[in-house]
């Protein structure tokens, strides 16, 4: 059973007013009232997309940002350093 797409877009309306307050008196880099507001975010953005896509199979334009597929990605751009013996620039030192 899905809510009301209405009812979803107003958690998340709510979630980010309350991400800006938690913002606008944040107490550090590592406030726990921010992190909250932050993930309180994320989940009602996914219950509107869910609850928009029942109701209407319309999803938005936005993407929730993992910064663990950034970490992910950075390990995987390292692996992009080794010496590819196919890359045609590649030089070779003939002895």
């Amino acid at each position: 059973m899905s809510i009301d797409p209405r009812v979803a877009l107003q958690s998340l309306t709510t979630a980010l007013e309350e991400h800006l307050a938690a913002a606008a008196s944040r107490r550090g880099d590592d406030d726990p009232n921010v992190e909250a507001a932050f993930s309180a975010i994320m989940e009602a953005f996914e219950a509107y997309e869910d609850a928009l896509y029942d109701t209407y199979g319309e999803v938005t334009p936005l993407v929730i940002y993992d910064e663990s597929a950034e970490e992910d990605e950075e390990e995987f751009d390292d692996a992009d350093e080794v010496a590819d013996p196919f890359d045609d620039d590649l030089e070779i030192e003939e002895k």
